[in-house]
């Protein structure tokens, strides 16, 4: 008998550990299954989608009448500069292709028509690369004329091309649900052929670098690919593995988004703890100081004229920056210093007169927004939408069948 139970106590450590491979190849499963059988984060990458677009869209309006000076052929950055920079750093811009005003105007309105139809969510796969090729062509021309919120729409254009943000709040996803698939009908074949033309004048011209160039064609390819499979196999193998494949990269590009977002922080924030302004809370004085950050002049005044508020909001902003990467894993932290965040870009906008800057960070920041206060803001926006629609109606059907003749004011 005590040999038996001897023997017993033996395997007990053995069984242990089977038992603890058996849960992990469980947990692995789990997460792999996870990871591949479904794009993460779909509101959460809609809201990106639309903030960036937007805050791009509305930046393009803003300076369309400065856009020769910012980016065009009167800027103080000639084309034969551009040229030479781009030559020496490999940047991607079409404006380099020529330097007529025609075709610079081309490429401006359709950056604006991009951002609008991406942040709508019209053919989303095919707007994101155009969206990402009208930045890049921008802000490559004129590298001096950008700011940090600039650098953060160049990297987040490009991750975008990489998600699949148009699962929800977008018409791909309404027409999904009406026709049964995303990419139904003909405009999405012919604007696959007009941007695989333009890249083959590119390619045979030779005015892509050989990484651009694998990188375009890859995304033509594999679209294309997409679309014969989701029309004649919609439901086969080939659709379940391009599916797999596509979440993959989807969670990989929301990952990375993440982590750029609190790379942007975390460097931000070490870098100010460095500065001998901000280790004695006067940072935020000296910009309150400056024409060109006080669109304001009496509200920037009442801030710099109390130290201790500015002492607060200096050493705040080190604090919330440096902190934000190691709350991302505790929920109710981090919820908290990302509203904090926001509302300190909101300020930023207001008081140094950073709109745009501001509404990058904002959207960058959304990509950590709970989803549920996503799905309770878009059922409000939809109630809104909707008591909108139902209110006009009524208007409508009176003047419809209102008598003709002059009105009573008219009388």
């Amino acid at each position: 008998m005590e040999r038996r139970e001897d023997r017993h106590r033996d395997l007990l450590p053995g069984a242990a550990v089977v038992d603890g491979v058996r849960r992990a190849r469980a947990a692995a499963g789990r997460a792999v299954a996870q990871v591949t059988g479904r794009a993460l984060g779909p509101y959460q990458s809609a809201v990106v989608r639309i903030g960036f677009s937007a805050t791009w869209l509305f930046f393009l309006l803003r300076e369309f009448p400065n856009r020769h000076e910012l980016y065009g052929p009167d800027g103080p950055w000639s084309f034969g500069l551009a040229e030479r920079l781009v030559d020496s750093n490999h940047a991607f811009t079409v404006l380099m292709w020529s330097d007529s005003a025609l075709w610079f105007e081309s490429v401006y309105a359709v950056s604006v028509l991009s951002s609008v139809l991406l942040m709508l969510g019209w053919r989303t796969r095919a707007m994101s690369v155009v969206f990402m090729v009208g930045v890049l062509s921008l802000q490559n021309r004129s590298v001096f004329m950008g700011d940090g919120g600039d650098n953060v729409i160049h990297l987040m254009a490009m991750y975008l091309v990489l998600t699949r943000c148009a699962q929800v709040w977008s018409l791909d996803a309404r027409r999904a649900r009406l026709r049964g698939s995303a990419s139904a009908g003909v405009a999405g074949p012919v604007l696959w052929g007009v941007l695989g033309a333009v890249f083959a004048y590119g390619a045979v011209a030779a005015r892509f670098s050989y990484g651009w160039l694998a990188a375009f064609a890859a995304l033509w390819v594999v679209c294309a690919v997409w679309w014969m499979v989701d029309r004649y196999e919609p439901q086969g193998e080939g659709r379940a593995v391009l599916d797999v494949l596509a979440n993959l990269v989807h969670n990989a590009g929301l990952l990375v988004i993440m982590a750029e977002v609190c790379l942007i922080y975390a460097t931000a924030g070490w870098y100010k703890i460095q500065g001998s302004r901000w280790q004695d809370g006067t940072a935020l004085y000296y910009p309150l100081g400056l024409d060109y950050f006080t669109p304001w002049p009496g509200l920037s005044a009442v801030v710099a004229g109390s130290g201790t508020l500015v002492m607060l909001l200096s050493y705040g902003t080190v604090a919330v920056q440096v902190a934000f990467p190691f709350t991302v894993f505790n929920r109710r932290i981090k919820n908290v210093l990302l509203g904090v965040m926001m509302l300190e870009h909101a300020g930023i906008a207001v008081l140094l007169g950073l709109p745009f800057f501001s509404l990058a960070m904002i959207a960058a920041d959304a990509v950590f927004l709970p989803t549920g206060f996503l799905v309770w803001l878009g059922v409000r926006a939809s109630r809104l939408v909707e008591t909108a629609g139902a209110a006009a109606v009524p208007a409508e059907a009176e003047a419809a069948v209102a008598p003709a003749g002059p009105s009573p004011s008219v009388r």
